[in-house]
């Protein structure tokens, strides 16, 4: 099948085929047989680049109103958006940012990039394009399974399935072990391939070899180094690029460190190592940024959530370009975005959790292993999990040829419960206890549980927010004023409910300041604390009980986790600092973060400053508590780059 075989228009053809596209690999005929082009909802559970961005546009430029791309990471959106204006003709819109505005400009667009947060929250402040919407592609849809983001992507999507109940819906996973559930849930209909436009060798390296699934083996000697090393130098001598996988940021940069020790060769003719490294130092204002730049220069990068975007970006174009030949990664790299590699090196197949060392799970690892494999440029992908003689066989057994996990629904956690019992009261979807239940029972936690009793789960979440004031459980069920802007500004109930404490607090204090209002906002549910070490606690408690005037919770007579609670207090002393003039450098050396960590946290505490300032006028119209609120958020925004 060819694109001109499909109902696009000419101009569509076009581009397609400048592009360098014109027969269809086999998943994306599959696609089109099953009616993608048809208006019918398809998820295509397919191999990494075997296509799956070409079913979608399929589906997009053949389909009817405001097409939307649902993604999970903003990163993600970006390059999607990028991808997408390309299409001649087609006008392009995205959303990622404040949660509690409509977008209404939106209206306008053919096709909108948003992450499903986003959507949600347009949703809930009804915005009018969502109304619009004719066909919505979830990307990464098998991350219904994760906790923090898969409960907001399924109600989403029943919630759009209620709108607009002939909603074409196209879901793109990964080769999960239940895709037959997504689709049936989705009343879709699946797509499945092992098909790759390039040969995925997959293996476990020990006593100087790779053994592949197919029992053939590859030597490489360690010639006195680290495995890991030894693999690496071997895949860029021979003319590749290579991804290497491990566990921690501080991991990254040491491994990053010794492979540029290296002098690794080029992996291209042309490769300007000089101009990525001068893109990132440009840049640079901390240690952090100014170590990937010496790496660059000698091809190699690191890559973890800790840098800025901007550096993310130049190591993944930069690798895309072939300028760089290794990114040393943490697990984070293996979640959608487009850096495939000839050799791809997992050398760390385990974490460490509150729960002590756990093994990846098998769908992790063969995202690692599906970015393996350049089109046009490898004539095979190499994935290689780094083992020894003691649990090399271990390994082989739990990851190569091993069926990944099913994935299942994490709707039933008691926050996401009461987060989205609420919002879909405040935005009518439901005025009864049945209208609740019916809502929910189109989740997917329903469809794989029918027996899951939501009746229960729904009343224990309606009473928590009858008692926080914020529904009214009587003949009808409705939100309160305060309920409705709960959900508008888009945070958990229980972190409404302990702002309003707080503020009632800060009212009554003789000292208002920064700190004391990102305290509050930091002691949140909605805000991640930050890691106290050992050697920090005492310096924190004292630092508390120095600056106790100004904090909302009195820390003679603490009242809860007070080591949770110095995390909190961290995250709002870094944030005091860097309100105050404190450069990223600084703060990086001294609270133990990376320039991405601050930025992502600032503009994280910027939301919630923008939330409490809506709950603060609620309790005083214009006093100290709200006017602090206001300055210091806009202190935060004038920091933004």
């Amino acid at each position: 099948m060819h694109v001109g075989d499909l109902p696009l228009a000419p101009e569509f053809v076009e581009h397609y085929r400048d592009q360098g596209i014109d027969e269809l690999y086999p998943p994306q005929v599959a696609a089109v047989e099953a009616g993608v082009a048809d208006d019918e909802s398809v998820v295509a559970a397919v191999p990494t680049a075997s296509g799956k961005t070409f079913v979608a546009q399929l589906a997009m430029l053949t389909g009817e109103g405001t097409s939307l791309f649902v993604v999970p990471l903003r990163a993600l959106a970006t390059e999607k958006y990028e991808a997408f204006r390309d299409l001649p003709g087609v006008s392009v819109g995205i959303t990622t940012g404040d949660f509690d505005s409509r977008d209404e400009e939106l209206n306008d667009h053919d096709v909108v990039v948003a992450t499903s947060e986003k959507v949600d929250s347009a949703i809930r402040n009804g915005a009018a394009w969502v109304e619009d919407v004719g066909c919505a592609v979830v990307d990464e849809i098998h991350l219904l399974d994760s906790p923090d983001r898969g409960p907001t992507l399924e109600v989403t999507l029943a919630k759009l399935r209620r709108l607009t109940p002939d909603l074409q819906v196209v879901g793109l996973s990964a080769t999960v072990a239940n895709a037959d559930e997504v689709a049936d849930w989705l009343d879709a209909e699946l797509v499945t391939s092992d098909w790759r436009p390039v040969d995925l060798r997959t293996g476990v390296y020990a006593d100087g070899a790779i053994t592949f699934e197919d029992g053939d083996a590859r030597a490489v000697p360690t010639e006195g180094d680290a495995p890991t090393v030894a693999l690496v130098r071997d895949a860029v001598a021979d003319g590749g690029q290579c991804l290497v996988f491990v566990n921690s940021r501080q991991a990254t940069q040491e491994l990053a460190r010794d492979l540029a020790d290296e002098e690794l060769p080029v992996s291209a003719d042309g490769a300007d190592r000089a101009a990525a490294a001068e893109e990132i130092r440009s840049s640079a204002t901390t240690g952090t940024g100014t170590a990937l730049a010496d790496c660059a220069e000698r091809g190699v990068a690191f890559h973890h959530a800790g840098l800025r975007s901007e550096h993310r970006t130049s190591v993944e174009s930069a690798f895309r370009d072939r300028d760089l030949s290794v990114i040393v990664a943490t697990p984070t790299l293996a979640a959608g975005v487009n850096v495939p590699a000839r050799r791809v090196v997992v050398r760390d197949h385990h974490r460490y959790t509150d729960d002590g060392v756990q093994s990846l799970p098998v769908l992790e690892v063969h995202q690692m292993f599906g970015r393996a494999g350049r089109p046009h440029l490898d004539p095979y992908g190499e994935a290689v999990l780094v083992g020894d003689e003691d649990d090399a066989a271990d390994l082989r057994e739990r990851y190569i040829g091993a069926e990944p996990e099913a994935i299942n629904s994490k709707l039933a956690r008691e926050d996401a419960l009461r987060t989205h019992v609420l919002a879909t009261v405040a935005s009518g979807f439901a005025d009864s206890r049945e209208d609740l239940i019916d809502v929910f029972g189109s989740t997917f936690y329903a469809h794989q549980d029918p027996d899951a009793g939501l009746a229960g789960v729904t009343d224990d979440a309606v009473a928590y927010l009858d008692d926080a004031g914020m529904v009214d459980d009587g003949d009808d069920l409705a939100a309160t004023d305060l309920g409705e802007l709960v959900s508008q500004v888009y945070v958990d109930p229980l972190t409404g409910a302990d702002v309003l404490a707080a503020i009632e607090r800060a009212a009554r204090m003789d000292r208002v300041t920064s700190l004391t209002v990102l305290e509050l906002v930091c002691d949140t549910p909605d805000m991640r604390g930050s890691y106290v070490r050992n050697s920090e606690a005492g310096r924190l408690t004292q630092f508390a009980m120095d600056h106790e005037a100004e904090l909302t919770k009195p820390v003679a007579d603490f009242d809860g986790d007070f080591q949770a609670w110095l995390g909190s207090l961290k995250t709002a002393r870094m944030l005091d600092d860097w309100v105050h003039g404190e450069d990223a450098g600084a703060l990086a050396e001294r609270y133990g973060v990376g320039p991405g960590d601050i930025r992502r946290t600032a503009e994280r505490a910027e939301w919630l400053l923008n939330a409490t300032e809506s709950l603060a006028e609620r309790v005083e119209e214009e006093g100290d508590v709200t006017a602090t609120i206001r300055e210091t958020r806009q202190e935060l925004g004038r920091k933004r780059p």
